[in-house]
């Protein structure tokens, strides 16, 4: 059989607009159209069926996994595996038992991410201040629902919320939980959904509860008297300011800073960390400080461990003689996340839509449907009060005459006429006809009668109650106050985050100033640095470098000058000269992969001193193009090491130069030629990425070799290098342009 020739039109193909043809056929496609097709379903399902919580403070993970717990009778019974429940909540929740319980481990009294947990949890379910701490798998731990859940499922066989079909519609859940509390602001909830993200911090239950029905009374009530600030089940301090609580109040975005709770124990001279932010980890903080201790940074401390305990966190802190401890811990909060921001970002899904809100405007919303839940209680309990007395007034009828309905009874010759012939003999319709055929013999007695019908009139006052609460706002409103007032007293607890109003801190004490001197730095090829004081400097002879390896900068700096270290791994490292100990021309120094942390294979391409970030940076690149970068696109705020996409990738760097204003640069190729032109002529970059602009032109095989200021080359004859445009293919150099020197750079 011959074998069947394979055309390249058979194969897929795909279009500028990517969209896929098959056998030669291609079909065009707007991409804006592609994107609204394909991506924005995709988009609006992880942003409103995953990762954005509801007005009732649930993600659908969430409601899915207590809704199971509820079905199962977790409520009021005891605990049972967690691997079954996990098992149950997949006929809801279809992503799978990992993902199941990692939830139910978020929720958990065991995990503590949550200021009032809502599983009951037995066994190892971790701990959220711990980033290692693993939790033991599903088949070992045990949970229930905490009984603070009642207040979720309470009305929820009222019809008070809709029940739709699960993924495979073979059994009903319901779309929100009818909360008797606002739940969304009591319960910590984070997500990262499509272009959007929520982030809401918990607050105490008591105060949120009596901010709720301080609006219900007075819409313009101020919410801060009510509710100050967040709570966290991790405790801490929060420095407080009205201010800015107010601003993440009303917007809904904002951030505030936590701060550890800390005591220091004078028998053992140690520190004793108990309380941290809800936003850091124990072994954060440690890793941190070991760090920070290793750069010499820190020299208070012998020594820090994790003490934590089954009666809760405890980091040490071991003192060096003569430590003042308040200091220490003011230079820990600056320098670690002992002391940390935590980001409101308060993102809910209002009618399947997401809305940032702020304080006010939550409670509000869940005012508004919690009172639609009410509302929707009251008539169900209206309507099975009016089926009984529907019943009951057929009851009556029956009563007239017992024996009647009998005989109509025993004279029916066929089953199914019985219900017809006692609707035709009392006047009564079909319901009322069949309650009374399904009436036990031993309860056709008039006793029997009479008691049941003499409810007739309390069903009738309780009906028309009902009818007036349905008509009434006011009424309503204050079955939602009783039942805040009554989820208030019973759950409250006390608050375990406390405020710290920030004027009454004491004042940071500045960085210990470093001492400034002049210095020389060196680097050498290879990598490796010195830093040499003059006076050092005048009674040194040559510098000494490892075998093969020679100088490849130098500039005279001070002890407070920074450095940036690029590499070929397209980052850049920042260091100061103070971090390095001051040298001597014979030893080799310090070797910058090792000292500043590369990665592995990473190796050093230039050294820059930025002095204080004026002027702009050259990057020359091996296919000819040089790029023109502000330098204030390297001074970052914050006390940043490295700094990743620090320039192009898309051809190999090989030279780096700082300069504060513009100059004539000579460029050399790995063929021989040189060209000279003005930094001038170099339209300015905005980003770091930037590829830059073609200067040199090369010839076949050749490379740029590297670029300097035109004043440190050997070059003498400079017209003849000189170009008026770029890019250009230079000159060859001539034998007396060619004599090397040692490049410095004035900045």
């Amino acid at each position: 059989m011959a074998k069947k020739k394979t055309d390249t039109t058979e194969k897929k193909r795909v279009n500028t607009a990517g969209v896929v043809g098959l056998r030669g056929s291609t079909t065009e496609q707007p991409i804006s159209e592609t994107l609204e097709i394909n991506y924005m379903p995709y988009a609006m399902s992880v942003i409103v069926s995953r990762a954005i919580p509801e007005i009732d403070g649930f993600k659908p993970s969430h409601r899915k996994l207590l809704y199971t717990m509820y079905k199962m009778g977790l409520l009021t019974g005891g605990r049972t595996k967690s691997a079954n429940i996990v098992g149950q909540t997949m006929r809801l929740n279809p992503h799978g038992d990992a993902a199941i319980y990692d939830t139910m481990v978020r929720l958990s009294r065991g995990y503590g991410a949550l200021l009032h947990p809502l599983v009951d949890s037995k066994g190892n379910f971790g701990k959220v201040y711990s980033r290692d701490m693993a939790w033991a798998a599903s088949r070992y731990t045990e949970a229930k629902l905490d009984p603070i859940c009642a207040e979720l499922f309470r009305d929820i066989d009222f019809e008070t919320v809709e029940m739709v079909d699960n993924y495979d519609g073979t059994m009903k859940e319901p779309a929100l939980l009818p909360t008797t509390f606002p739940n969304i602001l009591v319960a910590a909830n984070q997500g990262i959904a499509v272009s959007m993200a929520s982030n809401i911090c918990g607050f105490h239950l008591q105060e949120v509860c009596q901010t709720a029905i301080a609006l219900i009374r007075n819409p313009q009530h101020s919410i801060l008297e009510t509710m100050p600030a967040p709570d966290f089940p991790t405790g801490g301090e929060l420095l407080y300011n009205p201010t800015e609580m107010a601003e993440i109040y009303k917007t809904g975005r904002g951030s505030f800073k936590l701060r550890a709770k800390w005591r220091h124990m004078k028998e053992g001279n140690l520190i004793e960390i108990y309380e941290i932010p809800y936003t850091t980890t124990s072994e954060a903080i440690i890793d941190k400080v070991a760090d920070l201790i290793k750069a010499g940074k820190i020299r208070e401390i012998s020594d820090m461990r994790d003490e934590t305990d089954l009666s809760g966190l405890k980091l040490t802190i071991d003192l060096k003689r003569g430590a003042e401890p308040e200091k220490l811990m003011q230079k820990l909060f600056r320098m670690t996340t002992l002391q940390d921001s935590f980001s409101c970002n308060f993102n809910i899904l209002i009618a399947g839509m997401p809305r940032v809100m702020g304080v006010g405007e939550i409670l509000e919303e869940w005012i508004a449907w919690r009172t639609e839940c009410v509302k929707r209680r009251v008539f169900y309990q209206k309507k099975k009060k009016e089926e009984k007395l529907h019943l009951l007034k057929g009851l009556e009828k029956i009563l007239l005459d017992i024996d009647k309905a009998i005989a109509i009874i025993r004279q029916t010759e066929l089953e199914s006429e019985v219900v017809p012939n006692l609707m035709i003999g009392f006047g009564i319709d079909q319901i009322q006809a069949e309650y009374v055929a399904e009436i036990k013999l031993r309860n056709i007695n008039r006793e029997y009668i009479l008691k049941r019908t003499a409810e007739t009139a309390d069903l009738e006052r309780e009906i028309a109650e009902l009818e007036k609460t349905l008509g009434s706002r006011s009424r309503v409103q204050q079955i939602i106050i009783r039942e805040l007032e009554q989820v208030s007293k019973k759950y409250a607890q006390p608050r375990k985050t406390t405020l710290v109003a920030e004027e009454a801190l004491p004042l940071e004490e500045a960085e210990e100033e470093l001492p400034d001197y002049p210095v020389t730095v060196f680097v050498s090829k290879e990598g490796y640095f010195k830093k040499i004081t003059p006076q050092s400097l005048r009674m040194s002879g040559e510098q000494k470098f490892k075998e093969g390896d020679s100088l490849k900068f130098s500039q005279e700096a001070s002890n407070r000058s920074e450095l940036l270290v690029f590499t070929d791994r397209y980052q850049v490292y920042k260091a100061r000269c103070s971090d390095f100990d001051d040298g001597k021309s014979s030893l080799l120094g310090d070797y910058l992969p090792t000292k500043l942390g590369f990665e592995p294979g990473e190796t050093v391409v230039d050294v820059c001193l930025p002095g204080d970030y004026r002027g702009f940076m050259l990057f020359f690149f091996e296919n000819g193009k040089v790029a023109r970068i502000a330098m204030s696109a390297y001074d970052t705020k914050s006390n940043r090491k490295k700094l990743t996409g620090a320039y192009s990738d898309k051809s190999p760097l090989r030279s780096v130069l700082a300069l504060e204003e513009e100059k004539e640069i000579a460029v050399y190729s790995s063929d021989g030629r040189a060209l000279v032109f003005s930094t001038a002529q170099l339209a300015p970059k905005t980003t770091r990425s930037a590829q830059g602009v073609g200067v040199l032109t090369l010839r076949k095989n050749a490379q740029l070799s590297y670029g300097a200021p035109l004043e440190s080359t050997a070059i003498a004859n400079r017209v003849r290098y000189r170009a008026k445009s770029l890019p250009a293919a230079g000159a060859i150099l001539k034998p007396e342009d060619m004599e090397e020197k040692q490049v410095a750079l004035d900045i």
